[in-house]
């Protein structure tokens, strides 16, 4: 994780160093920050279970900005090797920013088009990963739009309620799987595309149970009988209680 380039390679290198418990983001110019995991639900996983671990602007955003700051997400998916079959899940994150009224095309990042990049990513050097489009033989990227179900999270935000957003945000796709007519989609197709497991994980969960259990049978805290004993324990070790995200 950081404002670099991620570094994709077939084998996963330990993070090197302490992951902060506040990750403060500029406004305006900057490269979008980044976190990279192996899969989707590494990913959220990972920020599940991160509860002293937050993101919030920086003082000199708050400085400028005297409204509530808004988050804005691109999930990218990226091949580790052009003969490869393994995808890496990458989150980048800004914080949004009006389109200026002059903005050449600024109609293109009002019509919330998954396959837009927000403006906020404009202000800065584009990540390598990002520039070849939405839909690239080794790269694709999807943009959460603002929808009633999730709006765009304000900051600051925890680790664990970013990660129930993130799972609302696959929700709201599944659910528009039949909608030919938007890109909303993209996100499920990927996801079930490049990870299938999650898939099977994400549904043991009767729809009934809500969000909140099928989030945790995703990041892996369900009740699974059938699983190895020294494996539930380590699953059980950080419990996994998230809020409502942010709003």
């Amino acid at each position: 994780m950081g404002f670099g380039t991620p570094s994709i390679s077939p084998t996963p290198k330990p993070f090197a160093g302490v992951i902060p418990n506040v990750i403060a983001l500029p406004y305006g110019r900057c490269p979008p920050f980044h976190i990279k995991a192996p899969s989707w639900r590494t990913l959220l996983k990972l920020m599940a279970r991160l509860s002293g671990t937050r993101m919030e602007p920086t003082m000199e955003a708050m400085a400028v900005v005297k409204t509530e700051m808004k988050l804005r997400i691109v999930v990218s998916f990226v091949k580790v090797h052009h003969a490869s079959n393994e995808w890496h899940t990458v989150l980048y994150m800004t914080i949004d920013h009006p389109i200026p009224p002059n903005a050449p095309a600024g109609w293109r990042y009002r019509n919330g088009d998954t396959s837009t990049l927000p403006w906020s990513y404009s202000l800065s050097q584009m990540p390598a990963f990002l520039r070849d489009g939405a839909d690239a033989a080794l790269s694709k990227f999807y943009t959460i739009p603002c929808t009633q179900e999730t709006p765009f999270p304000t900051l600051p935000i925890s680790f664990p309620n970013l990660a129930t957003y993130l799972a609302s945000a696959l929700e709201n796709s599944r659910d528009a799987m039949h909608d030919s007519s938007s890109g909303v989609r993209r996100l499920a197709k990927y996801v079930d595309q490049f990870y299938p497991s999650d898939r099977v994980v994400l549904d043991d969960a009767p729809e009934r149970a809500g969000m909140r259990q099928r989030l945790k049978n995703l990041v892996g805290i369900g009740s699974r009988p059938q699983r190895d004993r020294n494996a539930e324990m380590y699953e059980l070790v950080t419990p996994f209680v998230p809020d409502d995200y942010g709003r």
